[in-house]
């Protein structure tokens, strides 16, 4: 009998299971974006990961063609959500006694789209989403919305290296008619205008005037537009043109954006803020602001002229042309797109529930996997990410003995559950003789902080030791510090909450230096601290620890830097501890 096609075992293109330390750090992202949203008083919801494909359909504009059908098993049509946005607006709709909500929503969305793993484009993804719904006075939510996107960067730890691009529909509708584009085009035009994140302008051009029919003279009127970006500066420029302003969709747009400005200055987030005309968003539900968030190296790295350079020949066999994945660049942070995105849709719950219903909504959504690929490439380029530990236990329970040991495994399982019941997390070593290099082994592979050690004398006596692991040799407390089994509660907290307070200062203080060069050079070399002593050469004397962070004293420059400790929480990179 032949042997069928050998069955690859693999996850679906697109896909990727996540594991070990990977989860780590994806996790201290849900939990920084989560307490941004709940800082704002918003409640999460939760809604079924397929729907009903009319629901889906004709929401997405060009993009719709990335929506998952499921197959038809003679039943209900449906499809796998493509975003958490539309689903909101059918769950208002359906809710009639809901007029306004601050809500949250954090979920897996699916789309037919190429790949590239490394950059956290993938066909199964989470988004973060957080919307404001109801009616309110003109762009308060939306200025909110845009300071709870730089908490979550700012939390991040990506100061300098975002920037939140702003656009209004109403002021790209208002170029697009001022220079001549037809009513039936400019949705049309306005998605080829989306693609210059991606496209040089040549090629978008192209595309308008070849592809979609436009005039090549309304074409470079529009390109005169589109290639500016500035913040009041560019405001103010375009309130003084008097042909845009006589338009009243422009002239609309730019009073919403002069509000914005205003509400953004008193907000304290108009650093990272870029007003930038060539942003257009292709979903076809937004009707007002629109933004995204980028990093640097989300620019197309195509020069003008590639478009047209022809391929040099060659006699040579072609190579195998690459995979998707392995696009435009090795580093995440290039051609990644935008890692977070969003703006105003004022219509979209009424094509649910019809005109008399219409609940205007502004939102914004972060794009995890994303942010993931970023965060975990300026680790690995800083050397931190093989710091991340792999779990957050604080305290190993271990037993040592001579001749005679009997593992003590009942009473290690006692003090277990000791620290369980007050909320301390630990863990001992499934051994009933198990032996002492064996036991500081698992501690260390988990890069646990502290040790809990019992031996049978002490036990005898009602005491154990206490030591902090990894303290460098000479340190007075190196081999660890004897006390009484009933103050061992007290003694773990209060030297769990005496590490974590220096760890904190230690991050602060070498916050500059762990993203990776968030500054120019200078400013860098300025911020970073020669040689900051980490949290182990600071535990006996706190004073000691990172330079000027919030009134702590330097060290003494006679002092010997400790080496870098694996278990600060500068490990974590550009994702602080939640």
């Amino acid at each position: 009998m032949a042997k069928g096609p050998k069955f690859e075992l693999k996850t679906p293109k697109g896909t990727k299971d996540w594991q070990g330390k990977d989860m780590v750090i994806r996790d201290k992202i849900f939990s920084t974006i989560t307490e941004a949203f709940k800082r704002h008083g918003a409640v999460t919801i939760d809604t079924p990961v397929f729907e009903l494909k009319d629901i889906l359909a004709g929401k997405y504009g060009e993009d719709s063609k990335l929506i998952y059908d499921l197959a038809d098993q003679g039943g209900e049509i449906c499809s796998l959500r493509y975003d958490l946005t539309v689903p909101f607006a059918r769950w208002l709709a359906m809710n009639g006694s809901v007029q306004s909500i601050k809500r949250y929503h954090i979920a897996k969305v699916y789309r037919r789209d190429q790949p590239a793993m490394t950059k956290g484009r993938m066909r199964e993804f989470y988004q973060c989403d957080f919307d404001i719904a109801g009616v309110y006075d003109p762009m308060l939510p939306d200025a909110e919305i845009i300071r709870v996107a730089t908490e979550v960067f700012e939390g991040l730890g990506w100061k300098g290296r975002y920037t939140i691009k702003l656009n209004h529909r109403k002021i790209l509708d208002g170029i697009f008619e001022v220079c001549g584009v037809p009513e039936d085009k400019i949705r049309t035009i306005s998605s080829a205008v989306d693609k210059l994140d991606k496209l040089p302008w040549e090629d978008v051009r192209k595309e308008m005037t070849e592809e979609k029919g436009l005039a090549e003279d309304v074409a470079d009127r529009i390109g005169e537009y589109v290639v500016q970006k500035g913040q009041k500066d560019l405001l103010s420029k375009l309130q003084a043109d008097e042909k845009l302003m006589a338009n009243a969709s422009m002239k609309a747009g730019l009073e919403d954006m002069d509000l914005l400005f205003g509400y953004l200055e008193a907000f304290k987030c108009l650093e990272n803020v870029s007003f930038d005309l060539s942003l257009a968003r292709g979903l076809d539900y937004y009707t007002g602001i629109i933004y995204e968030v980028v990093t640097e190296g989300s620019a197309p790295l195509v020069s003008t002229s590639a478009a047209t350079a022809a391929p040099p020949k060659s006699s040579k066999k072609p190579k195998k042309v690459a995979d998707a994945d392995e696009d435009r660049s090795s580093d995440p942070s290039v051609g990644v797109g935008s890692v977070a995105a969003g703006g105003r849709y004022d219509n979209l719950v009424g094509m649910f529930a019809g005109k008399g219903k219409q609940i205007p909504c502004v939102g914004i959504s972060f794009g995890v996997d994303r942010i993931f690929s970023i965060t975990k490439a300026r680790m690995e380029e800083e050397q931190t990410a093989e710091q991340v530990r792999n779990n957050d236990v604080d305290c190993f329970v271990m037993a040592f003995g001579g001749k005679g040991f009997t593992g003590l495994l009942k009473e290690r399982m006692s003090i277990c559950s000791t620290l369980w019941e007050a909320g301390i997390k630990a863990e001992f070593l499934y051994k009933v003789k198990p032996k002492l290099p064996n036991q500081f082994k698992a501690a260390e592979v988990n890069g646990v902080p502290f040790s809990v050690i019992l031996g049978e004398d002490e036990i005898a006596q009602g005491k154990v030791k206490i030591k902090e692991n990894g303290l460098r040799d000479g340190h007075p407390e190196k081999d660890g510090v004897m006390v009484n089994l009933d103050a061992l509660v007290s003694e773990v907290k209060q030297r769990l909450k005496r590490k974590a307070d220096i760890d904190n200062m230690t991050r602060k203080a070498d916050g500059l230096r762990v993203v990776g060069g968030i500054k120019d050079d200078k400013a860098k070399i300025e911020a970073i601290p020669a040689e900051a002593p980490t949290s182990e050469a600071s535990a006996s004397n706190p004073t000691d620890s990172a330079p000027s962070a919030e009134g702590v004293e330097p060290a003494s420059e006679t002092e010997k830097p400790a080496e870098e400790s694996p278990l600060s929480q500068e490990a974590i990179g550009a994702v602080p501890a939640s």
